[in-house]
């Protein structure tokens, strides 16, 4: 979760880095919304980042906020790639791609090259896996491994492809292709990492073996540092009471075993 930073869309050269701590989006007086430090504005949401990673709270009463074209009543778990709409205004969680160069990639040892797949989280394809143990051809042509259907997207759009141990992305064709929010033309893939063709099919890789950045679910925010979630412990006020509770039911069928032989 290094280096993430949340950018309109809009307008590319607004962009705030998420440092760990509480980050408010509001709606200015003059409409326009942004971050604010001083707390000037009507409050929309708030990006929360600490250890355990990065997530969205909405502001009491807000509607109209999606994650990746999907409404969020209260809060949402978030990773680089992901597109927030908020009252209309897109943003997007970005981070630092490993941009596919000419050095050699690094020979990783896996148990399984099955198991790595490419897991469809929004678009026609959400909820669909594509293994990676052979290359997946990416485009709008019927015979593509995967299909898109975006605007510009060519019969043979992006490859994806095993090379000495790790997944490699490569455009083959012009067209948007993003991964954690940057775009690019060559990647090179790790577990967790997202995958977007245009704004609509988007992807997250997922290595068994590889750790990916944490999500967090749920749990309210307080001051700079998300609270921890609360699990129920039983109370050591009620040992005493079961304790007794158990010696007067033992107590009660010794009793009845010794009348009832009588």
């Amino acid at each position: 979760m290094e280096n993430l930073r949340l950018q309109f869309k809009q307008d590319r050269s607004e962009e705030r880095p998420l440092g760990t701590g509480v980050h408010r989006l509001v709606r200015r007086a003059d409409g326009r919304l942004s971050f604010d430090d001083g707390g000037q504005g009507a409050l929309c949401a708030q990006f929360c980042l600490d250890r355990r990673g990065l997530w969205l709270q909405i502001a009491s009463g807000r509607n109209g906020v999606h994650v990746n074209g999907r409404p969020v009543v209260r809060m949402a778990a978030l990773r680089a790639g992901d597109s927030v709409h908020v009252d209309g205004i897109e943003l997007r969680v970005r981070a630092d791609a490993d941009v596919a160069g000419t050095r050699p990639a690094e020979t990783v040892t896996e148990p399984c090259e099955a198991c790595v797949v490419l897991r469809g989280i929004g678009g026609r394809h959400h909820g669909r896996s594509f293994t990676l143990d052979v290359p997946r051809r990416v485009g709008s042509d019927a015979e593509a491994d995967i299909r898109i259907d975006v605007p510009g997207a060519g019969p043979r759009h992006a490859l994806l492809e095993r090379e000495q141990g790790r997944v490699r992305l490569r455009m083959l064709e012009s067209g948007d292709c993003e991964v954690n929010g940057t775009p690019v033309r060559e990647a090179w893939l790790a577990s967790g990492d997202q995958v977007a063709f245009g704004s609509s099919h988007r992807f997250v890789v997922q290595v068994p073996w590889q750790s990916s950045p944490p999500l967090i679910a749920t749990g309210p925010a307080s001051g700079n540092e998300a609270a921890e979630p609360q699990v129920a412990r039983p109370s050591a006020r009620r040992w005493p009471w079961l304790l007794l509770s158990a010696a007067l039911i033992a107590l009660l069928l010794s009793a009845l075993l010794l009348f009832g032989s009588g």
